[in-house]
């Protein structure tokens, strides 16, 4: 489904989206109000690079960010959370990540976690292993991936 076809389905549902962003910077949110009438699906994007921006809009636990780091499925899930939470919004999706370069040995570069809430459903976390393809195309295959979720959670 193309970003496009999403907005189309979001708004004949009447269903309402936020973002929780982290490597990727707002380019999921972007993607989105690139389509004109955007406006009618998207409420809000929260761009939180830092763990303190993490834990003050969306809500993430200190705890949960000092027992698995800001990149964990645990991490995105709470974001994911915090973001239908506080946006109010019928569907949240949030994304954290290493884009590169860099990484260890335990989370390396090209690894992105990525959280999906719903109001009435049960929020679903994955993480993909995109690989040390650069800074670029990693944040760029998480966006993708990110506006993926959103379009099969709409149908």
């Amino acid at each position: 489904m193309s970003v496009a076809e999403l907005v189309r389905r979001a708004t004949a549902l009447g269903m309402r989206i936020a973002t929780a962003e982290s490597c990727t910077g707002g380019m999921v949110a972007v993607a989105i109000t690139d389509i004109a009438g955007s406006s009618a699906v998207l409420d809000r994007g929260f761009v939180t690079y830092s763990n303190q921006a993490k834990q003050d809009m969306l809500g993430v636990g200190p705890a949960t960010l000092e027992a698995y780091g800001a990149v964990s499925p645990e991490v995105a899930r709470e974001m994911a959370e915090g973001a239908l939470a506080r946006a109010k919004v019928d569907l949240a999706v949030s994304v954290t990540g290493i884009a590169g370069p860099g990484g260890s040995e335990f989370k390396p570069e090209g690894r992105v976690c990525f959280g999906l809430a719903m109001r009435g459903r049960e929020t679903v976390v994955e993480t993909v292993e995109f690989g040390a393809l650069g800074r670029d195309l990693v944040r760029g295959a998480a966006r993708d991936h990110a506006l993926e979720l959103l379009a099969r959670a709409l149908g």
